[in-house]
């Protein structure tokens, strides 16, 4: 961006051009209208961000207190913990039968660092990041924001939201930096089988130029017997280039904790943390003890959590089918659910709305119905939305009920 000239104040610093292209999310930007409705005294069910309802494990928070107590709160190292990189080498043990070194773990600021970390690290002006869509919107505003060019590679409902391999192949180029792939995915909560990967990793053997991220974030978030797969544990010959990131936001209800870590070759783990040292060095060494504490302590309150998400899956799935004009795909995972609207297109609200689009219809449900979702445009298809089911079951249920009312009354 130019300098900004003033008449009374003369020639003011300008900002760099990468400002512009550093959006706030599509979740983050209905969030803060839903909370900017609330401050009105309006009744606003907010079905937007992806956060579980439930509290920390409270061994968690003890070994938190205990690590705060003790001393660790001092620098940490920019790495991680070791005592947290052990922990996570016995996750990936115990859930993928992963064997990684501790030079092969990186610990960062949440998930979302460590898929910054890595794009950082790797991407120059013009690289090309195939990211299937939809897909979690961070993968393409951080390409873009770093230069690179991501290219959307479109995952439609009838095969389950779910990437083709034959159209991963024909998305590749020599341009080609990194594949992304998001296990159960946001915001579809589809999820691909063990052979499905497979088949996608034949094809990456074609291109030895390609990086693999395997974003494994909602991996214990399944349902109904689906085992979850991971690409370097399909393809353990492609484990010199898959990066493996996960945490514990999802699993544990960790989100504001901002632990997660990343696994995969030296090589790439030295470069990302050299580029965390950069933005912001180690993670919070008592956040780290609980973390660790998480990983490796009592994993029943996992299971109950997951038949909870299981259970509003189940109602969001069957409401949102009732609904005229909504076609609701039931997902293998995740606590998301990812609602067709063209039914819908095309209609008029009570209020006189017409809806064109999935953004005209979810700000016309926000501001006449006073339910907060995100738009399917936002995750590279349309026309859909998306409902975070992660919310408590009162206001997820009134949420639907709203949705459904909306709705009936369009016409």
């Amino acid at each position: 961006m130019d300098q900004v000239a003033d008449q009374g104040e003369g020639v003011r610093p300008g900002l760099a051009a990468r400002v512009s292209r550093a959006q706030v999310s599509a979740s983050v930007a209905m969030t803060m209208r839903a909370r900017e409705l609330r401050a009105a005294g309006v009744d606003v069910i907010a079905l937007t961000i992806g956060e579980p309802g439930f509290a920390s494990p409270p061994h968690a928070i003890e070994a938190a207190h205990r690590a705060a107590l003790g001393g660790e709160t001092k620098y940490p190292p920019q790495d991680g913990t070791k005592a947290l990189k052990e922990a996570i080498q016995r996750k990936f043990r115990r859930d993928q039968g992963l064997d990684f070194g501790l030079d092969q773990i990186a610990v960062s600021n949440g998930g979302k660092q460590a898929i910054f970390n890595a794009l950082a690290a790797t991407v120059d002006p013009g690289s090309e990041v195939v990211i299937p869509v939809p897909s979690w919107n961070a993968y393409v505003l951080m390409t873009k924001l770093l230069d690179g060019t991501p290219v959307e590679v479109p995952c439609p409902q009838n095969n389950g939201f779910k990437p083709r391999a034959e159209e991963i192949a024909a998305a590749i180029t020599p341009r080609t930096k990194w594949l992304v792939l998001n296990n159960p995915n946001n915001p579809t909560g589809a999820a691909c089988s063990a052979e499905e990967l497979a088949a996608i990793a034949a094809v990456l053997r074609a291109h030895p130029h390609v990086w693999i991220l395997s974003d494994d974030m909602y991996e214990h978030l399944i349902f109904d017997g689906f085992a979850h797969a991971t690409m370097a544990a399909v393809a353990p010959d492609l484990a010199d280039r898959t990066l493996t990131v996960s945490g514990v936001s999802k699993t544990y209800a960790m989100t504001g904790w901002r632990i997660g870590f990343a696994a995969g070759p030296a090589r790439l783990i030295k470069a990302m943390v050299n580029m965390q040292g950069q933005v912001s060095a180690g993670v919070s060494a008592p956040g780290q003890a609980a973390a660790a504490a998480a990983l490796d302590g009592p994993q029943d309150a996992v299971a109950g959590q997951v038949a909870a998400y299981r259970r509003r899956r189940d109602l969001a799935v069957e409401m949102l089918n009732g609904a005229p004009g909504l076609i609701c795909h039931k997902p293998e995972g995740a606590f998301y659910v990812f609602p067709n609207i063209a039914g819908c297109i095309g209609k008029t609200t009570p209020g006189g709305r017409r809806i064109a689009t999935d953004a005209d219809f979810t700000l016309a449900l926000l501001e006449e119905a006073h339910v907060a979702t995100v738009p399917g445009a936002s995750y590279g298809m349309s026309p859909y939305f998306r409902v975070s089911t992660a919310t408590d079951d009162a206001p997820l249920a009134e949420g639907l009920r709203r949705i459904v009312e909306f709705c009936r009354h369009l016409a």
